[in-house]
């Protein structure tokens, strides 16, 4: 297949501009690096923060976009796991324009693609990484909650005995946190969303799915008394919620530690609201950001493409599902309608557009 010598991007100028689309080129593949050309990506709440607060951004022209799917291109030096042609799917790198996923090729660590197994579309597979690795880094890293990994022995069976409540369980996120923590054999998964998802998220693995309206008084009576609230993660990350999660570790008469932890996620930070909890002494917010390329992350980042992908994985054996895409048409000429809609709220869906349209 190979890579052009040029190809389209959709890049963001200078500071404060919109998109417009140019021709762009990519370095020579390194050892153990992989081009991939690029059928699909998904829009993600960093995309438009990043343009909109100049954060993560190295330089201008600036490329970004951190989620796709697309097929091997070209093959660098040392690579063996992966043949031209084939689907894959991957978490572009922020502030790596060469790996960033808003343009028709891109080249990446090998270590950090996923097989796209059959069972799944482009389109589908071009949302998984992101939300899916900030998960990971929720519930298994150190700088999370540090919980053993479902695929290794017993950690399918770590939460058993205890509940964990996932705030925004709608969001890509969230649907990804309710499978995560099914795989990790929670047994009492409670979130919350609008009534249209609700039968959606219970197959996803959620045990009770409350209303958006839900007080903290709420997910302690689902809770009960009788199964320990191991920790929560709050997906959507804003003042709100935070508040709203205190509120249920306060009024849970039982917890699984002393200390219950509220993990944030730092992406959805970026609007620079500070929530001080000073004095809630059984409470902690620790603020993560999945980022799977970063070398203290790659520990999970590459053995989780190897189980989630593949005619093997957890995707191909119906035990991790995609979120659900909606297409923003126009090709990379649709990035600032596609930011735009995410922006305004999306729930249950993921925005997607195809860089060949």
């Amino acid at each position: 297949m190979g890579v052009p010598e040029t190809f389209k991007a959709a890049v963001v100028p200078s500071p404060g501009k919109e998109h417009v689309i140019v021709d762009r080129s990519l370095p020579t593949l390194q050892s153990g690096e992989v081009a991939i050309k690029i059928t699909a990506t998904s829009i993600n709440p960093i995309d438009w923060k990043m343009r909109d607060h100049e954060v993560f951004i190295t330089d201008f022209p600036a490329v970004l976009g951190s989620d796709a799917a697309g097929e091997i291109a070209a093959i660098g030096p040392g690579v063996s796991d992966f043949n031209v042609g084939e689907r894959v799917f991957f978490q572009g790198i922020i502030g790596n324009y060469d790996a960033s996923t808003f343009q028709q090729y891109a080249k990446i660590d090998a270590a950090l693609v996923a097989k796209t197994p059959s069972n799944i579309s482009d389109d589908q597979a071009s949302g998984i990484m992101l939300a899916s690795l900030a998960v990971l880094t929720a519930y298994y890293d150190k700088t999370g909650h540090g919980l053993p990994v479902p695929w290794d022995k017993g950690g399918d069976k770590i939460g058993n005995g205890a509940a964990i409540v996932i705030i925004g369980g709608s969001s890509s996120m969230g649907q990804y946190a309710i499978q995560m923590a099914r795989l990790s054999g929670f047994s009492k998964i409670i979130t919350n969303s609008s009534p249209a998802h609700k039968d959606y998220l219970r197959k996803l693995g959620a045990t009770v799915v409350l209303g958006r309206e839900a007080t903290a008084d709420d997910f302690a009576a689902t809770i009960g008394d009788n199964v320990p609230l191991d920790f929560i993660l709050d997906t959507i990350s804003a003042k709100s919620t935070r508040e709203l999660s205190v509120g249920i570790v306060k009024a849970v008469k039982s917890t699984k530690e002393a200390v219950t932890k509220i993990v944030v996620v730092l992406p959805e930070v970026l609007d620079f609201e500070n929530f001080d909890v000073q004095g809630e002494s059984k409470v902690t917010l620790p603020r993560i950001i999945g980022l799977g390329s970063v070398p203290s992350l790659r520990y999970l980042s590459e053995p989780f493409a190897k189980h989630l992908g593949g005619d093997d994985g957890y995707i191909a054996r119906g035990l991790f599902e995609p979120n659900r895409p909606v297409i923003v048409p126009g090709g990379l000429a649709g990035v600032e309608a596609a930011l735009a809609k995410n922006k305004k709220g999306v729930s249950g869906e993921k925005v997607v557009i195809r860089p060949f349209e």
